[in-house]
């Protein structure tokens, strides 16, 4: 049920940032204005993480998948019947996707939290695996027919059938029976504060999480918002740019079909080396090189980010208690999302002081000097796996 649960929900969100992008572009041609938007959605998210952690950590992980993902149906239903019916604006669209955001800061660490209830520790690492395969199968999918259908037929439609994926995962999130943890009440501040010290007693954990603060605000500017710019201006338009996330999606799995068999003994050294991976592509769309030279190396960071996905997931999966779980990944996703804010802002003006391949290239450049600098963590670079640190 958590399989296919998440499958439906995946198929459908691989559609919605393809379309949305393109609905913004379409409204107001402006990269800025897509900023706002798809900030408008992570501001909520990092806001809301660390109460969605706790809350996940208290009540049956399933329930709160259930009702998040009721949530998102509905905003993405009138995102939907604004852009199909002509009357959306850039501002309506930022306020359902700050609603969006904010299911989703509960989706996160209830989603992440439950893996370690489902299956036996042996089996955690292929199960995460599966559960990111199933996500990246469907992006190959759906951000392949995302670009199809927007130019076929328009955004709304794309993010009608993301409205229709969260009520199909809604049910099947409600066919799981998961107990409820003994946490022991001490409030929410109480319960933020031993999540806190479960998460910096691991110099690996907040370590990484510092570094992802940098390369997901440089990814989500470089990639996320000025990517289609370049694909509107340079590769062909919204088929291009869907084809450039696909072929990333599809890197995803293969890098997945790696990790179901492969148990690497230092897995975040090589989970470090995966990141380095991601940053070919940035440079590639900074020059507008040709199309399948953007395809080749938006697989290649694929496989380079899913490797780090899948042993990331596991490492923290086996070494911190579950009673902690999910407000760790708060943790994790606040720290690590905490800047996508501005890297999406800074997007538009970065673009007007430095051209638009320059502005991709200087993001690409922010990952690399990131990445370099975690690799010099002792830890990082000796922790075994299944350590239980």
């Amino acid at each position: 049920m958590l399989f296919f649960g998440r499958l439906v929900s995946f198929l459908g969100n691989a559609m919605a940032p393809v379309a949305l992008a393109f609905a913004v572009l379409d409204l107001t041609g402006s990269a800025s204005d897509l900023g706002i938007v798809l900030a408008a959605r992570s501001l909520p998210t990092v806001a809301l993480l660390l109460l969605g952690g706790v809350w996940a950590d208290r009540l049956p992980r399933h329930v709160i998948l259930v009702a998040f993902s009721l949530v998102a149906a509905g905003t993405q239903t009138v995102a939907a019947v604004l852009l199909i019916g002509g009357g959306a604006r850039v501002w309506q669209l930022a306020l359902l996707e700050a609603a969006n955001g904010m299911a989703a800061a509960f989706l996160g660490p209830a989603s992440l939290g439950v893996v370690p209830q489902t299956v036996a520790s042996p089996l955690i690492q292929p199960a995460n695996a599966l559960l990111r395969l199933a996500m990246n199968a469907a992006k190959v999918v759906g951000a392949g027919l995302a670009g199809v259908v927007v130019a076929a037929c328009g955004p709304g439609w794309a993010i009608g059938v993301d409205a229709a994926t969260f009520v199909a995962a809604a049910v099947f999130f409600g066919r799981l029976a998961l107990p409820r943890i003994a946490l022991p009440r001490t409030g929410v501040l109480g319960e933020l504060r031993s999540g806190w010290r479960e998460f910096r007693s691991r110099t690996w954990l907040w370590t990484i999480v510092a570094q992802f603060a940098f390369v997901n605000a440089a990814f989500a500017g470089g990639f996320n918002v000025l990517g289609p710019l370049v694909a509107k201006r340079e590769l062909g338009g919204a088929t291009a740019w869907g084809l450039v996330v696909a072929s990333e999606a599809a890197g995803f799995m293969a890098g997945g079909l790696s990790t179901l068999w492969h148990r690497p003994r230092r897995p975040l050294l090589l989970a470090t080396y995966g990141v380095l991976a991601g940053v070919p592509v940035l440079f590639a769309l900074a020059v507008a090189a040709p199309v399948p030279v953007v395809l080749a190396a938006a697989f290649t960071a694929g496989v380079g980010f899913e490797i780090f996905g899948v042993q990331w997931d596991t490492v923290v999966q086996h070494n911190v208690p579950p009673e902690a779980l999910s407000r760790v990944y708060a943790y994790d996703s606040l720290g690590s999302f905490v800047f996508n804010p501005l890297g999406q802002t800074l997007a538009g003006p970065a673009m007007a002081g430095l051209g638009l391949g320059g502005a991709v290239a200087l993001n690409g450049a922010v990952i690399l000097v990131a990445t370099l600098a975690v690799l010099a963590v002792h830890d990082v670079r000796t922790l075994p796996n299944h350590a239980t640190v």
